[in-house]
């Protein structure tokens, strides 16, 4: 039994190394990649010595891919630490807050103050987008509470998400017929989806707000582990269930909402990461899967910005295009296996 144990414990460490190594990776690759050639020697003085300060290379690094990789790395975990924590709230592994709408409702608020308030007051503070896109991330997570407890099976539910993101789509276009050029421009830009738009300033206040509701998750890591028993066992360890479930809510919408604040909406990432956490650490247990699928989303997005960057330069594709295009083949996956046990 304790070597069991000893053996899990290594298998943990291992993972959680290699997600570290691959990290610092991708950070390397992504800082030296880049329509500017920069040598990595360079890059070392730069970013170590500080080097070269004022010059064009240094002023790449430090204001442009060094911000962007970062917001990369902290927004990919964030979205895939929101997907799990929805998955745990709804005990299915397809669930996520790009298909069950959520993303969509953050995107129909944040559209609407970018168009109209924006358009009236010309700027508004970055707090300003996060609490727009909390609200239409909690707005759009009670009409799904609603339905769920409607909805026969899980299928129905993901198909009632999608019409609800449909219906969050179709506000968010008739809101743009009464936006000005350059609000349609900028509007169309972010809801692609890109890290493009990273910042010194921005970044403090996203890791301010993911740090906070991370640890958070990782408070009722234990509670999740029973919740995943049942709530039956849950009530049984003294859980008080409506209060957690409403912590489990408001954590998924606040880290989901953030990444669509900033970023804009990007796809099947809460879904399908979650999926390689666990399958990298053979566990479903919260207090281990968190950190990890936090690890896991960083290196998927760091990579897949970096192909987004690199691919076809100097045209950069929008982050939601990679992301579906390595995440959409895990979701299939999913839903193969659950139509074969369930038949």
């Amino acid at each position: 039994m304790q070597t069991l144990h000893m053996k899990k414990l290594l298998r943990y460490l291992l993972v959680l190394v290699g997600l570290l190594l691959l990290v610092a990776v991708g950070i390397v690759v992504s800082v030296n990649s880049g329509t500017i050639d920069i040598s990595p020697l360079d890059v070392f003085r730069i970013i170590f010595l500080h080097a070269y300060e004022g010059t064009l290379d240094s002023d790449v690094i430090w204001k442009i891919r060094l911000p962007r990789l970062l917001t990369a790395a902290v927004l990919g975990g964030a979205l895939s630490v929101s997907g799990f924590l929805l998955q745990t709230f709804f005990r299915n592994p397809i669930a996520g807050p790009f298909v069950l709408g959520i993303s969509s409702g953050a995107k129909m608020c944040v559209g609407l103050v970018m168009i109209f308030v924006v358009g009236a007051y010309g700027q508004i503070p970055s707090w300003g987008m996060i609490v727009a896109a909390v609200a239409g991330s909690m707005l759009i997570t009670g009409f799904v509470l609603l339905f769920a407890r409607r909805a026969k099976n899980m299928s129905m539910l993901l198909v009632i998400g999608i019409m609800i993101g449909y219906i969050c789509s179709a506000i968010t276009d008739f809101a743009i017929a009464f936006a000005k050029d350059h609000e349609i421009a900028n509007l169309t830009t972010w809801s692609m989806g890109s890290f493009s738009g990273a910042g010194w300033k921005n970044l403090g206040i996203i890791c301010v707000v993911v740090g906070v509701a991370f640890v958070c998750a990782m408070l009722i890591s234990k509670p999740m582990d029973a919740y995943q028993l049942g709530e039956g066992y849950a009530k049984s360890m003294g859980i008080n269930i409506p209060l957690f479930r409403l912590a489990l809510i408001v954590l998924s919408s606040v880290l989901s909402a953030c990444v669509t604040a900033f970023a804009g909406p990007i796809s099947f990432v809460g879904i399908a990461v979650p999926q390689i956490a666990k399958f990298l650490m053979k566990t479903s247990k919260p207090v281990v899967i968190i950190p990890t699928t936090f690890l896991c989303g960083s290196v998927f997005c760091i990579f897949c910005d970096l192909i987004a960057r690199t691919a076809f330069a100097p045209t950069e594709l929008s982050i939601g295009t990679v992301t579906s295009f390595f995440g959409a083949p895990i979701v299939i996956s999913l839903l193969v296996k659950r139509s074969r046990r369930a038949g």
